[in-house]
């Protein structure tokens, strides 16, 4: 009797795509781009060199996959939370910093962030897929939503642009702090912790019904 189902082989082959994009994810956090070599990503997935190149033809493009098939998921979770968010823009944004504290906390991105950050110079492709699938939206959504808070009276007045680049600024430092000094003996921030006390403290300054003057 001839065994049910898609071929061991066949899902085997079909899953590489995805086992080469989290390898390269790994070692792009772990070594940096210019660093990181094509051979390293393919024993980390299992696969030949020549295997990877039936999937991608430069390392620019598996960045490309990386951004858009493992880091650009998260982001459109938190996008979708500040689109169908239905209450006040404090629980909004408590919500964001708490989806975007526990991403940089249980992944690798803030490897992959530093990396963009400290390559954008030699490889400003780099630095262009990280804003355009990333940050551009991310930060657009949420200065959408700080303006329409505005409208509604929630929010005082103010650049929501600036307000919005004020709220994830903290966590960017976290990441940053903690790819760069935590492995030479500093002492780490609890990013979560850091997160709910920078945004208690922010909405302390932007929400108009805490404004002491008013």
């Amino acid at each position: 009797m001839l065994p049910t189902g898609e071929p061991k082989f066949r899902r085997r082959k079909a899953e590489r795509p995805d086992e080469i994009v989290e390898a390269a994810l790994q070692v792009f956090a772990a070594k940096g781009f210019a660093a990181a070599r094509l051979e390293d990503i393919a024993a980390r997935a299992g696969v030949s060199k020549g295997a990877l190149y039936l999937y991608f033809a430069t390392k620019e493009e598996l960045f490309h996959a990386v951004v858009e098939q493992a880091i650009a998921p998260n982001i459109q979770l938190v996008l979708g939370l500040i689109a169908g968010h239905p209450g006040p823009f404090a629980d909004l944004v408590r919500g964001v910093a708490e989806r975007m504290a526990a991403m940089v906390e249980t992944t690798p991105v803030g490897g992959v962030a530093k990396m963009v950050i400290g390559e954008a110079q030699n490889f400003p492709a780099l630095a262009r897929v990280w804003h355009d699938e990333l940050v551009g939206p991310a930060l657009g959504a949420m200065a959408g939503a700080i303006a329409a808070a505005q409208a509604r009276g929630e929010v005082r007045a103010g650049d929501p642009r600036a307000y919005a680049l004020s709220l994830i600024s903290p966590l960017l430092l976290g990441v940053i702090w903690r790819e760069t000094f935590v492995p030479i003996g500093a002492e780490p921030f609890h990013l979560p912790r850091l997160a709910r006390q920078h945004v208690e403290t922010l909405l302390q300054g932007m929400l108009a019904d805490k404004d002491p003057c008013a």
